[in-house]
């Protein structure tokens, strides 16, 4: 597990701020009757205005700055003029800033107006997910506590975790080791260490677990086209505890 230096951790911070700023505005964006591309394009702009870069954008070819996952897209949504969000969805903004050579990653799920009583308790139980995995998880635990615990608070609900898809490792690149799982034993993964910065993002299914590509290459949507839910925070592992970079100073499990 890669150990970030005292430098590098400001330079993550940074990252995160941005990350975390651009997530609070994206909140303001979500409404029925705009195009998930008009969203990208103005975050795409907050994000440069604020001194970082929009790393999703050219990222192995990636066409947008930002993913914007809708209803049953799991992840990498692509920006499109012709997806309008209507009353009732539920939508995924995926948020990466590169700063100085570092980076922050963090996503939200966000409700278009009122949504139906399942969308508003997969939204609920996925964030809880996230908080579930990382309660009393410390430098010196494996990875599979974390993991154990956002595969059984989903499957209690009901809900069903992706298994093709992880959180990682993040730093001077957007994905570095290790692979944080959403599902496995207590008993699995590597040690976290001191100074560890993880990106961490259950991802949790109203239906069934298994997904399929669309054909663009890069959306990946659930195959029974249930929705599905996303919650990602940037962390970092100190000696006393996570310390979580991306979360807003206003919700209710930041002074936790």
């Amino acid at each position: 597990m890669i150990q970030k230096t005292p430098a590098e951790i400001v330079l993550i911070k940074k990252a995160c701020e941005i990350t975390r700023n651009a997530l609070i505005y994206a909140k303001s964006l979500i409404k029925a009757g705009v195009s998930t591309f008009d969203i990208d394009k103005s975050l795409e702009k907050f994000i440069i205005d604020s001194g970082g870069s929009p790393a999703c954008l050219g990222y192995n070819g990636y066409p947008a700055a930002t993913c914007i996952s809708v209803n049953d897209v799991v992840v990498h949504g692509i920006p499109s003029q012709n997806t309008i969000l209507k009353e009732g969805d539920i939508v995924s903004v995926d948020i990466v800033v590169a700063y100085k050579g570092y980076h922050g990653d963090a996503t939200r799920t966000f409700p278009v107006g009122v949504v139906s009583e399942e969308k508003e308790k997969l939204m609920k139980v996925t964030k809880e997910c996230f908080f579930k995995g990382i309660e009393n998880l410390r430098v010196g635990d494996r990875l599979g506590k974390l993991s154990y615990a956002i595969q059984q608070h989903a499957e209690s609900n009901g809900f069903s975790v992706v298994r093709e898809l992880s959180g990682h490792g993040i730093g001077r690149r957007m994905h570095e080791a290790p692979s944080v799982l959403n599902y496995g034993k207590v008993t699995d993964g590597p040690i976290i260490s001191e100074n560890a910065v993880l990106a961490i993002e259950p991802m949790i299914n109203a239906g069934k677990k298994e997904i399929a590509m669309l054909s663009d290459g890069w959306g990946i949507v659930t195959r029974d086209r249930r929705p599905s839910a996303h919650y990602e925070n940037t962390v970092l592992f100190t000696k006393t505890g996570a310390e979580i970079l991306t979360l807003e100073q206003d919700d209710e499990y930041y002074s936790r």
